[in-house]
């Protein structure tokens, strides 16, 4: 076969159609859908939770593209690592809103980036839906603000009641992270509820970011007898206190009770059979029985080949309301409109089970009261919970 000159006609369709093909952003922005995607997959443990959510919203994002789902609006992550640096989030934030032109943000991965960024997102009518965030009060930024995190304030009371009815805790001790507003959010928590069910207070301890040496707090705390040690940190922090309340001989019979910062599956990772015994709360657990769960935690395996923690079944909820939101809309033109959409989704079946919104924008889920197993590395159902 010969290569053959194209016609002038040919030539003319060729450009056309090239045109067409080249051109759909240009003349029609709803087509594309710009995602900002700003999560931690460096600076230390908000990486743990950074790197799950990263992933469940790509693979939730190819899902949604390959399936179609919003009648070729095709959505596009770009991703940003602000490091767990606020004033690296704020920079990004600005650069997605004013140069990149996003519709909405998912993310950003800490608390204390969220209360520094997302007021330059509310501003703009840009929505973000937060899937790591759980310091009180947040949602309060504006009503561009959402997350799929339950606050820690709808879940450890529940946690700590369990504890106290299962374990007959009494006396307690409290160790938190001083310079991070998820933990020092976590800490007031749970104070509020060490307060509100009677329980004697025996001391509390504090530590700052990048400390890995808490021998000095946990042999005070030790000394004290607590039937109970409440950790308001980070999985990483948690992980090398556990770790090194075993190696000074804590009584067996405390009782650690973790925030909701420290259901990661790194948790087990880090710490071991350390980890066994930790009692949490959260709004999912790799081991829920539901057929959106069980297909969301198949498919993550398939791909990633480890098992998805919470984050990342929050973060791949986050993506599917989002794009509801923007099928609900028509297009991914105003942010006002896709924030309008969003906001009315009342009856959504997710991999966290079925929610809404409450009236602050927090995802209405119950809360599941859960037991580290270090052996078999997972969390599962507290027995009586």
């Amino acid at each position: 076969m010969t290569d053959a000159m194209p016609t002038r006609r040919t030539a003319l369709a060729l450009g056309a159609a090239a045109i067409l093909a080249a051109g759909p952003a240009r003349a029609q922005a709803g087509r594309v859908a710009r995602i900002g995607l700003v999560q931690s997959t460096t600076g230390g443990s908000a990486a743990l939770y950074g790197t799950e959510q990263k992933q469940a919203i790509e693979l939730a994002f190819d899902e949604i593209n390959a399936a179609n789902t919003l009648n070729g609006i095709r959505l596009q992550a770009l991703h940003a690592d602000d490091g767990a640096d606020r004033s690296q989030t704020v920079n990004i934030f600005q650069r997605l809103i004013r140069q990149d032109k996003v519709v909405a943000i998912l993310g950003p991965t800490l608390s204390n980036s969220a209360f520094a960024a997302d007021p330059i997102a509310q501003a703009a009518g840009i929505p973000v839906i937060a899937s790591s965030n759980t310091a009180p009060n947040l949602t309060r930024i504006g009503d561009f603000v959402f997350r799929t995190s339950v606050p820690e304030d709808q879940v450890f009371p529940t946690v700590l009641r369990y504890a106290v009815q299962k374990h007959g805790v009494k006396r307690v001790a409290l160790i938190y992270g001083l310079d991070d507003a998820l933990t020092r959010g976590a800490h007031d928590v749970q104070k509020k509820a060490v307060a509100d069910l009677g329980l004697e207070q025996t001391g509390i301890e504090s530590y700052q970011r990048g400390d890995v040496d808490f021998s000095a707090q946990l042999t005070k705390i030790k000394a004290r007898k607590p039937d109970a040690l409440i950790l308001g940190t980070l999985a990483e922090e948690a992980a090398s206190i556990l770790r090194q309340a075993r190696q000074l001989g804590f009584d067996d019979k405390v009782v650690f009770v973790g925030c909701n910062a420290n259901i990661s599956a790194k948790l087990f990772e880090l710490a071991g059979p350390a980890a066994n015994g930790i009692i949490v709360g959260a709004a999912w657990f790799a081991g829920y029985d539901s057929p959106r769960s069980r297909a969301f935690v198949e498919a993550y395996r398939k791909r990633y080949g480890s098992t998805p923690d919470i984050y990342a079944a929050q973060g791949y909820d986050a993506a599917y309301l989002l794009a509801e939101a923007i099928r609900r809309a028509g297009g991914a033109d105003s942010g006002r409109a896709i924030r309008d959409k969003l906001a009315g989704i009342t009856d959504f079946e997710g991999v966290l089970g079925r929610f809404g919104w409450s009236a602050e924008r927090d995802a209405t889920v119950t809360p599941k009261v859960l037991v580290g197993d270090g052996q078999a590395r997972v969390f599962v159902t507290a027995p009586g919970a």
